[in-house]
């Protein structure tokens, strides 16, 4: 091991070239009331999780630098987004849902153009390698095709009228009015676009601020931005969250808080907000998900799933299976499959073929990792891969803990990296009172083939957590199925139908069924003459 990571980083002249940068970006755009504009205050440094051999050291690779922003500035881009939903009334709000779809496809066929750019910085600036980075593009690309579609679903099964004792309505839904949007530094185009593209398309006007990993690479897509909507319908800005995003909240402006991060940080943001009854929040917080093996099992796929659930993108997701729970019959067989499949894995490079293990862009994740794996092997647990623990600059090789006991951090805490913990069990009731007490309440995962113990345990863990995953990894997708989680996980439910309805609320538009009031809804739809009271069928 210590032979491979001696030449895990690679030379500048390794890199293929496709995949080469050019020198440090210096970013100090960002997107205002329509205009791009030039902040001349400080920046901060953006460093990438990959380092080079340099001169027979290894440096971290600087890629540019990003603005930082002020609270004064920030709250400019407020302003610009309130001033653009003008109560309710701005040109935005007010459009016609066939328009906001155009404005929204609009921009989609500019990103497509920057497709390679953006894949190219996902890679640099986060460490997820290429198939997935591509993956995360694409599959950004066809959430938004999703919405645009199931937008039109719903305005058409709006379109109509209904007659219920007299009254006659109808009920489509309208915006709330300023969102803030804060997307995750795992994903950090795809969660933050599972927010900020269905605000939008509901015609809310939006501040977002890019993730604190993955800032350079919504660079690209600004001028897209800028060019496809309204002016001050979305504003992009940058710099410390303590700092601009608190002065947001503080200032009692922002109606929907959308925000993927810790249960923490979203806590302490919507304390700040002067009127909290008048928040819409829709957050994906932390997690700890477990995967419970049980003793009646196809072990196979129950270690291939594990393996992929515990450590794609290195386990750093929120839908990662954090913790196993392994039944004393089958926990040797089970680890020594496991570890054979974990030494498979390929450690190197984001761009390098096959890679499946690549550096973490989090500052001081080594470190923690270290701190949870020597808490954890002090108080009886090993590592039982070759190599498990062991790491380079900002390249940790995963460690595969066994057996985890209740004293121990990573029993507890959510380890966001490569580190898997293994609980041996006997008695299933030990299981089912750690999912039960924890804080967390995101998903988990069962693995096994009696249907008894299954079916029990489906029971049990329903009013626990948001999906119970059946022989499969924990997972976010399909889109078009709901994302939620209980207690510290989560508020509010998103999927590609729930996002629509969690930015906007439903209106009714309602009168007595006369015939003086008849031809006076008939007369507006007629002559067009409302933007909302519509019989419009969007193709």
């Amino acid at each position: 091991m210590d032979r491979f990571l001696d030449t895990l980083f690679p030379t500048a002249d390794e890199i293929p070239e496709a995949w080469r940068l050019g020198p440090p970006l210096e970013q100090r755009d960002y997107l205002v009331d329509g205009q791009l504009r030039q902040w001349q205050g400080p920046l901060a440094t953006v460093r990438s999780p990959v380092w080079l051999k340099q001169g027979g050291e290894e440096q971290q690779v600087i890629l540019g630098s990003a603005p930082l922003l002020d609270a004064d500035t920030a709250l400019t881009a407020l302003d610009a987004a309130v001033q653009a939903y003008d109560k309710g009334r701005g040109a935005w709000p007010t459009m016609r849902v066939a328009e906001r779809i155009q404005h929204v496809e609009a921009f989609l066929a500019r990103m497509r153009e920057q497709r390679t750019a953006v894949v190219k910085l996902l890679m640099w600036e986060i460490g997820k390698n290429l198939k997935d980075s591509e993956k995360e593009f694409d599959r950004t690309c066809d959430y938004i095709v999703d919405t645009i579609n199931a937008l039109k679903d719903l305005d058409r099964r709006s379109s109509r009228f209904e007659l219920e004792q007299g009254t006659l309505g109808q009920i489509r839904r309208a915006p709330l009015g300023v969102a803030l949007c804060m997307g995750p530094y795992n994903y950090p185009l795809n969660e933050t676009f599972t927010t900020l593209i269905p605000a939008l398309i509901m015609g809310n006007t939006v501040v977002f601020k890019p993730a604190k990993f993955g800032v350079l690479l919504i660079r690209p897509l600004l001028e897209a931005f800028r060019d496809s909507f309204p002016a001050g319908v979305i504003n992009v800005i940058y710099g410390r969250g303590r700092e601009t995003v608190s002065a947001l909240m503080a200032s009692g402006k922002v109606d929907v808080f959308a925000f993927i991060g810790t249960h923490k940080a979203a806590s302490d943001l919507k304390k700040l907000h002067p009127r909290p009854h008048r928040l819409r929040a829709a957050l994906g917080l932390d997690a700890k998900n477990p995967g419970i093996v049980l003793p009646q099992v196809d072990l196979d796929n129950a270690v291939e799933e594990a393996l992929t659930g515990a450590l794609s993108f290195n386990g750093q997701r929120c839908t990662a299976l954090k913790i196993l729970f392994v039944h004393e019959d089958v926990v040797e067989a089970f680890l020594d499959k496991f570890q054979r499949k974990l030494a498979a894995l390929k450690p190197g490079m984001p761009w390098t073929p096959g890679v499946a293990l690549t550096p973490l862009p989090e500052q001081g994740k080594v470190a923690y990792l270290d701190e949870l794996v020597a808490d954890a092997t002090g108080k009886g647990a090993r590592v039982l891969n070759e190599g498990g623990g062991q790491s380079r600059g900002s390249f940790f090789y995963p460690a595969l803990l066994y057996p985890v006991s209740a004293d121990m951090r990573v029993y507890h805490e959510e380890q966001f990296g490569p580190v898997v913990p293994v609980v041996p069990y006997r008695d299933l009731e030990t299981v089912i009172e750690y999912v039960l007490d924890s804080d967390y309440g995101q998903q988990l995962s069962l693995f096994g083939n009696d249907p008894q113990t299954i079916g029990t345990l489906v029971d049990t863990f329903a009013n626990q957590v948001g999906r119970i995953n059946l022989n499969a990894q924990c997972q976010r997708g399909p889109d078009t199925y709901p994302f939620n989680g209980r207690k510290n996980s989560a508020e509010g439910t998103l999927s590609v139908h729930d996002a629509l309805r969690v930015f906007s609320i439903r209106t009714l538009v309602a009168t007595r069924f006369q015939e003086a009031n008849k031809e006076l809804i008939s007369e507006i739809i007629r002559n067009r003459q409302s933007s909302f009271l519509t019989t419009d069928y969007i193709f």
